[in-house]
């Protein structure tokens, strides 16, 4: 479970920093240690709260480092375009020739929201020969970019 959050957390973010010159895997290990926080600060009580605190913090910034790393600009280009073209159920399949890394993303929802187009989708990443799956709903903003929720 914590490795998909943080999954999910390094592929929307490059919908958000695209234009930022904040280079990707240090982008990843921040947002992948607070993410591991978070999600650690759920366990135990006390001291050992805060051991998990801690310890959720360190390996999350590890592994959200790790895919952070991975992403590069052919990936968050084919997950726009394919929030942008693709219709509901049809699956943008791909493998980035630079890491290796595999995706096979589909949009499982359309619908409206306040007067901006949204989709909810599904993303299989294959890396290091892993599968992890990730869900999430995506929103096109005022300037036309594609802005997880």
């Amino acid at each position: 479970m914590k490795s998909r959050l943080i999954l999910m957390v390094a592929f929307s973010l490059p919908l958000f920093v695209a234009g930022c010159s904040v280079d990707k895997q240090t982008v990843g290990t921040g947002v992948g240690g607070a993410v591991g926080g978070v999600l650690a600060s759920n366990v135990g009580g006390g001291s050992g709260k805060t051991a998990a605190i801690i310890g959720g913090t360190l390996l999350g910034a590890i592994i959200g480092g790790k895919i952070g790393a991975d992403m590069d600009e052919l990936d968050r280009r084919r997950a726009a375009s394919t929030l942008e073209t693709y219709p509901t159920g049809r699956t943008n399949t791909w493998q980035n020739p630079d890491t290796g890394n595999a995706y096979d993303f589909t949009p499982t929802r359309t619908y409206n929201s306040g007067g901006q187009p949204c989709r909810e989708y599904e993303m299989d990443v294959y890396m290091d020969g892993r599968k992890e799956v990730v869900t999430g709903t995506a929103c096109r903003n005022a300037s036309g970019e594609w802005v997880n929720q």
